[in-house]
């Protein structure tokens, strides 16, 4: 019995020995708790939208596939819809039909304009892309994802309606279900 009591204090002081002071405890769980802080502050700023509905849209040039230039500067004063998109992009294939057909509605009176830009995409697939769905209005590649991460653009197909003072009027992730629904929302800007 003495031998267990003698081990019993043995074993409490070598438990006291190797106890690490408070202010070690307090300082690790404070530096982790501030790390967590940062990587959750990082992670909701990577989910917010990099606009938002009535900011300045960012004014870019491209060049298109047929090898004009255009700059969205050029086109103050009208509504222009940008639309990022992929051949890859399944969800893009259901709305490709759609937004020629608004273009083209809106092509009589030249008051809204349509803008595609391909995103990491390849040239020959994106030209084919745009052939299957007999796209007309000016398409381009985002190079280097340059004007989509002017954007903030997350996944395609994202589209921005910029009213007539530069504006983001309208935003939309995912693909457009009709020639209607793209018309009475580009018509709903241009009414603004």
């Amino acid at each position: 019995m003495t031998q267990e009591v003698g081990n019993v204090e043995r074993d409490a002081k070598i438990t006291e020995k190797r106890r690490l002071p408070a202010w070690i405890i307090v300082s690790a769980f404070l530096i982790l708790v501030v790390f967590l802080a940062l990587i959750g502050w990082g992670l909701s700023r990577s989910m917010r939208a990099g606009l938002s509905k009535g900011d300045p849209a960012p004014q870019f040039s491209m060049s298109t596939f047929d090898g004009k230039t255009i700059n969205t500067a050029d086109y103050t004063g009208k509504v222009v819809v940008v639309n990022f998109w992929a051949s890859w992009c399944k969800p893009c294939e259901q709305e490709a039909r759609e937004l020629e057909g608004a273009s083209q509605y809106f092509k009589k009176d030249g008051q809204a304009v349509f803008v595609g830009l391909a995103y990491v995409d390849t040239e020959p697939k994106s030209l084919g892309y745009l052939q299957q769905f007999g796209v007309t209005y000016p398409n381009g590649p985002d190079l280097a994802t340059k004007v989509s991460q002017q954007y903030g653009v997350k996944g395609v197909p994202e589209t921005f309606i910029i009213d007539r003072q530069g504006r983001l009027a309208y935003f939309r992730a995912g693909p457009f279900n009709s020639v209607d629904e793209i018309v009475a929302i580009v018509n709903s800007v241009l009414g603004q």
